[in-house]
């Protein structure tokens, strides 16, 4: 009884902490467009980016069209035609920072103060610009639908699995042009080659695996990406991102699993990272060093570069929401 006292009043000053944290860090950002006034009900979407122009079009409309109606962005230091692209679009919101990504948590304490200012009350989604949320229906059943359900059901998060998408041939062969659906342009995943923990403090799941482990083989699985996100969340003002969208606080939020063996309804990020715009940016990041683990991702591509090959004659080729719920990899579960 002791041991749960302390660990709720562990949790809870960590959350106090994680909030003044995110406050801190609000003056690092400038708003530039404020067009939330007389917003009505939907969902809406947050996201930081840097150099996002090529990607930026595709992103926009793939959510406007699963429902979003609003966009709240921080744009980090972008100076390829993004603020432009972001300043001319009537349902975007934009703030603005040139500090660095890597000292505001990778943009989690920029995004949970915007979500405590502007999210709470609202069903939120949480994600970068080379995500695609897919989920159950999600061909026939836009995204309120969804949240509907969810509400009917009493659940107030929604989760994923990342799933890295690659193409056939070398990063540089995989082209992609703005406005284009970047799944045509890479549309392989590894169907298999994942390990799926439960993390005991925080109640969440802990997936890892897939092509991205196979880029650095001789690394121990432990330093390996994330795959397991909540990026749809029912919002609260007293709600934090504690690890990127991997987790929150309060933990419950985090439990988007049947812990009993059962299937949970869940949805799939479709990543599609690896295109050949990427080529562009592994210099400057490395350089930058402002990405997990010391952008230590973007120095194994550098290794490679233009010649990085994800495919195998082992890989599967996307064919839609079904097929990632008979492959096991998100479930319908409750929801027909």
């Amino acid at each position: 009884m002791k041991l749960r006292l302390r660990t709720r009043l562990s949790l809870r000053l960590e959350r106090r902490g994680l909030q003044l944290r995110a406050l801190a860090k609000s003056w690092e950002l400038k708003p530039v467009t404020k067009r939330y006034g007389g917003l009505g009900p939907g969902p809406v979407l947050f996201s930081t980016m840097r150099n996002e122009a090529v990607r930026l079009p595709y992103f926009l409309d793939y959510y406007r069209r699963l429902g979003i109606v609003h966009f709240f962005v921080v744009d980090n230091g972008s100076d390829d035609g993004t603020p432009e692209l972001l300043g001319a679009a009537s349902d975007v919101s934009v703030w603005r920072t040139e500090a660095r990504y890597k000292a505001s948590r990778f943009g989690v304490d920029w995004l949970n103060r915007l979500l405590a200012l502007h999210g709470s009350g609202r069903w939120v989604l949480v994600a970068d610009p080379d995500e695609f949320l897919v989920y159950p229906y999600c061909d026939t059943r836009r995204l309120p639908a969804l949240i509907r359900w969810l509400e009917s059901n009493k659940r107030q998060s929604f989760g994923t699995m990342l799933l890295d998408l690659y193409g056939q041939g070398t990063l540089a062969e995989t082209t992609y042009r703005t406005g284009e659906d970047p799944v045509a342009a890479a549309p392989w995943f590894d169907a298999n080659n994942y390990w799926v923990e439960r993390n005991e403090r925080y109640h969440n799941l802990w997936i890892q695996g897939g092509p991205r482990v196979r880029l650095s083989p001789g690394e121990a699985l432990g330093k390996a990406p994330a795959l397991n996100k909540i990026p749809l969340v029912r919002w609260r003002r007293s709600y934090i991102y504690r690890n990127s969208t991997h987790d929150l606080l309060p933990r419950r939020l985090n439990r988007v699993y049947d812990h009993r063996g059962g299937a949970r309804t869940s949805g799939i990020l479709l990543h599609t990272k690896f295109l050949d715009v990427l080529t562009e940016k592994i210099d400057e990041e490395v350089v930058r060093a402002q990405h997990y683990a010391g952008g230590r991702e973007y120095r194994t591509l550098a290794a490679t570069g233009e010649d990085t090959r994800l495919w195998t004659p082992q890989s599967t080729r996307y064919e839609g929401w079904e097929q990632l719920c008979d492959l096991g990899l998100m479930a319908r579960g409750g929801w027909f």
